[in-house]
């Protein structure tokens, strides 16, 4: 039981920590827009990469902790 519990909390951190990531970035792009509203497509490629990352590394956690639950 303390090794699932233990995993949990692992797979909680792996869903909060990019869901934190996705939330800064939005801030600053829409902050970026609100300053420079000319320079849209340059934040909007910038934003749409540092989601794309932060969801990729979100589903390689999320894939590795659900490995161990099974194996485990």
């Amino acid at each position: 039981m303390g090794r699932q519990l233990v995993l949990l909390l692992i797979f909680m951190v792996c869903v909060l920590g990019p869901s934190g990531v996705m939330a800064a970035v939005a801030h600053a792009s829409i902050t970026a827009l609100g300053r420079n509203p000319s320079a849209a497509p340059k934040v909007f490629t910038a934003m749409t990469i540092a989601l794309l990352f932060a969801e990729a590394l979100a589903l390689i956690a999320m894939l590795i902790v659900y490995q161990l639950f099974v194996n485990g």
